[in-house]
């Protein structure tokens, strides 16, 4: 299914192994990894199409566990959620039969497996079925489709354990001041400024920048210790968002990396950390942005996405909410590559 941004295979939970050392070496085998081109199976080459969703039924709803599937290394990685393809998985649940649908519109309530955190995903059933056409369009995805409207309940800290996981709104890293921030997804901000960039490169430009990329890739192991990570060379998270201000009308303008390429657009807990990021009065992104409401516009390489941040009277984060869109490309058999 593609979901939001990204695709990726989706699986009931029961037709994998159980062991999750036997679960990922099959999953290797049905991406296609390692290999730059995932010739010998089903991964589309890249971080964003290299991606799989396990689903189950709960009794209150489904659970939901995003693993990461490395193109060009042996790894899979269940260390961060992944927004975009939860919007696929209210609708495969509803097909598989784990959610009775309502007519009209069906609540998903889904566990995020990978942090303990929770979504509510509102998915079109006109007539008790799943409705993919529909007229919204989200950026970075040709065409339209029907929305899925996530409401994500709890997401401040929840892989870092608090939104702010080194307890500052700006930290001294590798020299540069950066914003560190989990709303949903590890995150380092970063200015264009200090980088000595504009901020609305190409992705083909910075990642060509090999200077870039190994100045980010400092950044990010300091920034990852700090936030509580550990050692993250072999780790997808934090990912690394630069910011500028903002182009075309928005809040801010971002570029991506997720960690070691560039995103062609932005990912939906990214982007929610984006938000939380940029209205801290003393962080890093403060004085490129002006005036924060509810909803704010992240512009990203292809667009803007749409993120809702509901807050209290004292600050604290109460809820993320995104619009997305997700439809099925095949459903079958697939043939596992060999085990060498």
């Amino acid at each position: 299914m593609r979901g939001g941004t990204s695709k990726g295979a989706y699986f009931l939970a029961e037709e994998l192994p159980d062991d999750p050392r036997e679960r990922d070496d099959l999953l290797l085998r049905i991406m296609g990894s390692p290999d730059p081109r995932q010739i010998d199976g089903i991964g589309g080459a890249h971080p964003l199409t290299s991606k799989v969703a396990v689903v189950r039924r709960r009794e209150d709803g489904v659970g939901y566990l995003f693993l990461q599937v490395a193109v060009d290394s042996a790894s899979v990685s269940a260390k961060q959620n992944c927004g975009n393809l939860l919007a696929g998985v209210g609708p495969f649940a509803i097909e598989r039969g784990l959610v009775e649908p309502e007519d009209g519109t069906t609540r998903v309530p889904i566990a995020l497996e990978n942090t303990g955190g929770r979504a509510v995903a509102r998915v079109a059933t006109p007539g008790g079925r799943v409705e993919y056409d529909g007229e919204t369009r989200i950026d970075g995805v040709p065409g339209t489709a029907a929305a899925v409207v996530l409401d994500f309940l709890d997401t401040a800290g929840s892989s870092c354990g608090a939104l702010l996981p080194t307890g500052n709104e700006r930290d001294l890293v590798d020299g540069l001041w950066v914003t560190c921030v989990d709303n949903g997804m590890p995150t380092v901000l970063l200015r264009a400024a200090d980088l000595g960039l504009a901020g609305d490169e190409s992705v083909e430009e910075l990642e060509a920048d090999e200077r870039l990329r190994a100045r980010l890739e400092r950044v990010r192991s300091a920034a990852g210790r700090l936030m509580g990570l550990g050692e993250v060379r072999e780790t997808t998270v934090p990912k690394m968002t630069i910011l500028s201000p903002a182009r075309s009308g928005g809040t801010v303008t971002t570029r991506t990396f997720i960690p070691h390429r560039c995103h062609s657009s932005i990912g939906v807990l990214g982007a929610a950390s984006v938000a939380a990021g940029v209205r801290l009065p003393r962080g890093i992104a403060r004085d490129l942005v002006g005036e924060i409401g509810t909803r704010m516009s992240i512009e990203h390489p292809t667009g803007a996405f749409e993120v809702e941040l509901e807050v209290d009277e004292d600050g604290a984060i109460r809820r993320t909410g995104a619009v997305r869109t997700a439809r099925p490309i095949m459903d079958g058999v697939v043939f596992p590559r060999p085990r060498r």
